[in-house]
């Protein structure tokens, strides 16, 4: 897959994915889109990789060494691979060398995984020795959203190679430069030709013909939730397993005991770090009624205060939304709690200024005064927009809190342990931060209940959902087998 930086773009045609550099509107880069028969011989090689490379059944150890190796490519291109990805969706600079320091953590990690996970001996029930093997799928398409290219792409491509597969990575056609450097960065790790291949398009075109295309045995999916009920139904008719990592509308807990220093700096910081282009962003303020106006005023001095720049730019905290249509969306979701009868206590435009005209971006928006059922408290804006409410006891909070179609995250604020664990249990979230919010980690198990998706990427669980479980059966018995009686 060609790639083709700004200053060697020519027009752009339907053949040719653009991206467009949100912090003032130049051409970024150009990719060719996939066309349907070039898919078809995509899958045909992705297939013909993965029964003449000997990688599904490379010695775990050798695996593992080539996995490193793409981590090691990885860290020697951390700088330009950052700023690339600052070009293609508008991530402040030091917040893109961060993603590519978690791509390369994940390359490390599944090389440690791939070589030390253990499968299970049965215990016996008869004359015979029973265990249990991991077998790859074979072709994995791999679909990852706008938001983090490399750090996504890389939660995927690295678990999927671990357990054997060839993968098929699609990136969103909003951010295309990052997936075609992580081929080429594996392939000169010595990964076989074809095992990791790219396809660009738009989502309704490629995207869809690649998840009913009858050569990928397996499907992985990050992005919005009713892309992904369209990948289930696929999927369901098909018959092959798909994990949806989807959306979210998680509320983030402040009670009356908690440090309201580091509750209100975590409110802000989960919401608006990445300018709320997360899956997890706290958008729903949850405080108790006793210190409601007090945190809220304070969370709003704090959202004021945001530096809002270019992303490179020093002490840049929100930079651009990833896209101009994008862009639009928030606004109208913003107009819309105007119609909702919501009071914006800051933001709710576009700012002013020379450095911005330019740009898609958007200044940070705090929202009060809409109830709980207001369809700006039920819908994902992704973007950096909070919407504060009140409530008067646990059993109020947990009705409001687990009151949408979302269960991907959550944040609580107290110093009460035994609250926090009532509460962290009660809630229905994938991922429970009790004083704390926004972490993550390559090891530990990642997804969501209700519409937030189905499986579980990173950790362990991370490799094993590319892989399907064999039984194997070796007899003992010592006389011939009868029919049984």
């Amino acid at each position: 897959m060609n790639v083709r930086l700004g200053s060697e773009v020519a027009n752009a045609t339907d053949d040719v994915i653009v991206s467009i550099n949100p912090a003032d509107g130049s051409v970024a880069g150009t990719v060719e889109a996939t066309s349907p028969a070039e898919l078809d011989a995509v899958v045909e090689r992705a297939w013909t990789a993965f029964r003449s490379s000997g990688w599904p059944t490379l010695l775990p150890h050798r695996r593992a060494l080539l996995l490193q190796k793409v981590a090691d490519g990885l860290a020697a291109q951390k700088e330009s691979l950052a700023q690339l990805q600052m070009a293609d969706n508008g991530k402040p600079l030091g917040e893109c060398r961060g993603m590519v320091d978690s791509a390369i953590g994940t390359f490390r990690y599944y090389a440690g995984v791939c070589e030390t996970i253990e499968t299970d001996v049965t215990p016996r029930r008869g004359d015979y020795l029973s265990f249990t093997l991991l077998e790859p799928f074979g072709v994995v398409a791999a679909i990852t959203p706008w938001n983090s290219p490399i750090m996504n792409d890389a939660t995927k491509v690295a678990p999927a190679l671990a357990a054997g597969n060839a993968v098929i990575l699609k990136p969103s056609e909003d951010s295309p430069l990052l997936a075609p450097e992580l081929a080429r960065i594996a392939l000169a790790a010595g990964l076989p030709e074809g095992l990791l291949q790219v396809v660009q398009g738009r989502g309704p075109e490629i995207g869809s013909a690649l998840v009913a295309h009858p050569g990928v045995r397996m499907i992985s999916f990050t992005g919005g939730t009713a892309t992904g009920r369209a990948i289930g139904r696929v999927a369901g008719e098909r018959l092959v397993p798909a994990a949806l990592e989807l959306g979210g509308k998680s509320p983030h807990i402040v009670f009356a005991d908690a440090d309201l220093d580091h509750a209100v700096a975590a409110v802000v910081a989960g919401i608006f770090g990445s300018a709320g282009q997360s899956c997890v962003a706290g958008s729903r303020l949850f405080i108790e009624a006793s210190i409601y106006d007090d945190v809220l005023a304070r969370v709003v001095v704090r959202t004021k205060s945001l530096r809002v720049a270019p992303p490179d730019a020093p002490g840049v905290e929100v930079g651009p939304l990833a896209s101009f249509h994008h862009r639009d969306r928030v606004h109208r979701f913003v107009e819309r709690a105007r119609e909702e009868g919501g009071r914006i206590l800051c933001g709710g435009a576009a700012p002013a200024g020379d450095e911005f005209d330019a740009g898609a971006y958007y200044l940070p928006t705090v929202i009060d005064r809409l109830g709980p059922e207001a369809l700006t408290c039920q819908e994902e804006a992704f973007g950096p927009v909070l919407v504060a409410l009140p409530f008067g006891d646990e059993q109020d909070l947990i009705a409001q809190a687990n009151g949408t179609a979302f269960g991907l995250a959550c944040g609580i604020w107290s110093d009460n342990f035994k609250r926090c664990w009532r509460v962290g249990r009660a809630l229905e979230a994938g991922s429970v931060w009790v004083n704390t919010y926004k972490q993550s980690v390559t090891s530990t198990p990642f997804g969501g209940f209700k519409s937030s998706g189905l499986g579980r990427e990173k950790g362990i669980d991370g490799l094993r959902l590319y892989a399907q479980v064999k039984s194997m059966y070796f007899g003992l018995h010592e006389q011939p087998l009868e029919v049984a009686r």
